[in-house]
C-alpha cells in the first residue's frame, strides 16, 4: 500500500516549494515541477484513503487496520487544508483560472498514477490473495487426507 506518511512528507515539501515560488513572483509555469509532484502526492494519499475504508482480510489478521485508517485520514485533512491554501494563493496571484489548470494537472497526475503505480499494488494484492487462497485450499485437503488416513488406519482397513 502506498504510505500515507510518505505522501504527506511529499505534498508537504512541495507545497512548501510551491508557496516560495508564489512569494518570489514565479510563473505558474515554472511551479510544473512542484505541482506535478504535489499532485502525485495527494493522489497517493487519496488511494491510500480508499485502502483504508477496504483493508485486504491479511490486512486484518496484524491488527493495527483502525489505526491506519485514522493515520490517512488526518494526513487527508492536512491535505485538504493545503489544497484550500494554495487555491487561495494561486487565485489571489495568478487568478482563477490558474487553479482550474492546477485542477486538470492533478487529475492528470491521477490517472497516470492508476495506470502505472496503483495498477501494479492491485496485482501484488491479487497475486497475493490468490497464494493465500491457494496454500489455504492445499492445506485443508492435507489435512482432510490425513484424517481419513487416520481413521482408515485406526478401523484396520490399510
Amino acid at each position: 500500500m502506498v504510505d500515507p506518511v510518505t505522501a504527506i512528507g511529499l505534498a508537504t515539501t512541495a507545497f512548501n516549494g510551491i508557496k516560495t515560488m508564489i512569494a518570489t513572483g514565479k510563473d505558474i509555469q515554472d511551479m510544473a515541477g512542484q505541482l506535478g509532484q504535489w499532485g502525485k502526492a495527494i493522489s497517493d494519499l487519496d488511494y491510500a484513503q480508499k485502502k483504508a475504508e477496504k483493508p485486504k482480510w491479511w490486512n486484518a489478521l496484524g491488527g493495527g487496520v483502525q489505526a491506519n485508517a485514522v493515520e490517512v485520514w488526518a494526513h487527508k485533512k492536512k491535505a485538504d487544508n493545503m489544497r484550500e491554501e494554495l487555491r487561495t494563493y494561486i487565485s489571489t496571484y495568478y487568478g482563477p483560472s490558474a487553479w482550474q489548470e492546477i485542477l486538470r494537472l492533478e487529475a492528470q497526475m491521477r490517472i497516470e498514477q492508476q495506470e502505472a503505480v496503483y495498477a501494479a499494488e492491485e496485482m501484488k494484492e491479487k497475486i497475493i490473495a490468490w497464494t493465500f487462497g491457494i496454500l489455504l485450499t492445499a492445506f485443508a485437503i492435507a489435512l482432510m487426507g490425513g484424517i481419513i488416513y487416520f481413521i482408515g488406519i485406526s478401523q484396520g482397513r490399510w
